[in-house]
């Protein structure tokens, strides 16, 4: 008897291996939420959707508080806490809401890029490295000044309906305009560093992120199970904030969303896609957002800084130019040190640290200290809280001139898309 080739072998194997055909659509279903990325319009209402939630439990989505935090801890680990007059019992920053959120959110974005596949140790030219230094060190000034970075200043504020977030755009714009400008003559000017690095060989997240990524969601789940079951209320509400940063890190990776992008790219390559999204997720969100303020779900002050408005503008144009050469904003950047970008690893730190170092340095002149005014209004002396609301005298002026804000900054960036206007670079 003849033998049975081995193409017909090789084909019996493969029709043996095959899954039932009822399995596909699972598989793309898979693909389609873990391994192809999402439409960043996706991400933007994704977004707002968390930052909603997070405001029905009395919380709010920031990035900076956590920073600040971990800036502080190096400060007092390197034996300098004392000079610079940080306390010696620093909270816990699995305890910090605000930092637990953004070690949560790292945790998110690179479970997201392991089961994607897109999880890669990235080395930088050493330029990068100090353009990530000296960005981060801006955008530690500029979130000090202004309360917060593109989330802390811009994002969530303008969901708490503060008057600062849209001073805060605009500083972000000025700014991110002039470090164009000054990037680009660095990259006529400046050739020591440009070295292409070699790159780190990463197979093992090829061949184990799914099961990486996926061990790691189903921590984060246990965390937070063990957390709500402990009985402890503070513990209860962290647990919320465990799965709340997983999921803001996941999504943001997904989407690849990044607020400095929605800022930057109309005046760098006229695109103006990603500050469509934006705006598509905050015209759904503000209203929602009213109805929980009104109704007093949420505390209107509880994410509205004190830095109306001089602090919002000047904090603005320092963290916008920053972000230029960080190549991200906070939540970018740590997003994208989830996934393994080794320059924004060094932003990071640098924010950090100069963010807690300038908070120490300006402490003693009060500049940034925060009081209570007649009017039951928290003010430094770089602005005061404003709602709003109170400024126009009720909702109706708010939501004519929100609606407005949103409509010219559309125009503005449909416009540019078809002209190229404003775009810089």
């Amino acid at each position: 008897m003849t033998p049975p080739s081995n193409d017909i072998v090789a084909g019996t194997v493969e029709v043996e291996a095959e899954a039932p055909a009822w399995l596909e659509g699972f598989r793309e279903d898979f693909r389609a939420l873990f391994v192809e990325r999402w439409s960043p319009y996706i991400g933007a209402i994704v977004l707002v959707a968390l930052s909603l939630g997070l405001m029905m439990d009395g919380q709010f989505w920031g990035v900076f508080g956590g920073l600040k935090l971990w800036g502080d801890w190096f400060h007092s680990l390197i034996g300098v806490g004392g000079l610079l007059g940080i306390g010696d019992h620093l909270e816990n920053p699995l305890m910090h809401r605000i930092s637990l959120m953004n070690i949560t959110l790292i945790l998110g974005a690179c479970a997201a890029a392991m089961m994607s596949g897109d999880f890669q140790i990235a080395k930088a030219r050493r330029l990068d490295y100090v353009w990530g230094a000296v960005g981060g060190t801006f955008m530690g000034v500029g979130a000090s000044l202004a309360g917060g970075c593109t989330v802390g200043g811009f994002f969530t504020p303008a969901l708490f309906f503060a008057a600062s977030a849209w001073v805060n755009l605009f500083g972000l714009m000025i700014g991110a305009i002039v470090g164009l400008k000054v990037l680009m003559w660095t990259l006529g000017n400046i050739k020591w560093g440009t070295t292409p690095p070699k790159p780190v060989n990463t197979a093992w997240a090829k061949t184990h992120g799914g099961k990486i990524g996926a061990g790691l969601a189903l921590a984060m789940v246990a965390w937070a199970a063990m957390w709500l079951m402990d009985g402890d209320e503070k513990l209860a509400t962290r647990a919320i904030v465990v799965l709340g940063g997983f999921a803001l890190g996941f999504t943001l990776h997904r989407s690849r969303f990044c607020v400095a992008r929605a800022i930057r790219e109309p005046f760098m390559t006229g695109d103006g896609t990603m500050t469509k999204a934006l705006l598509v997720g905050l015209a759904l969100g503000l209203p929602l957002a009213s109805l929980l303020l009104q109704r007093e779900i949420v505390d209107p002050y509880l994410a509205n800084p004190a830095r109306f408005w001089i602090g919002s503008l000047l904090g603005g144009g320092l963290f916008g130019f920053g972000m230029i050469f960080a190549s991200g904003c906070g939540s970018g950047a740590l997003w994208r040190a989830g996934e393994g970008q080794v320059k924004l690893w060094v932003a990071v730190f640098f924010f950090a640290w100069s963010g807690s170092l300038f908070n120490a340095l300006v402490k003693p002149f009060d500049l940034l200290t925060a009081e209570m005014t007649l009017d039951l209004v928290e003010a430094t002396m770089v602005g005061e809280q404003a709602y709003l609301p109170v400024l126009l005298g009720g909702w109706g002026g708010t939501y004519a001139l929100t609606a407005g804000l949103l409509g010219l900054w559309y125009v503005f960036v449909r416009y540019n898309e078809s002209t190229e206007r404003f775009t810089v670079v």
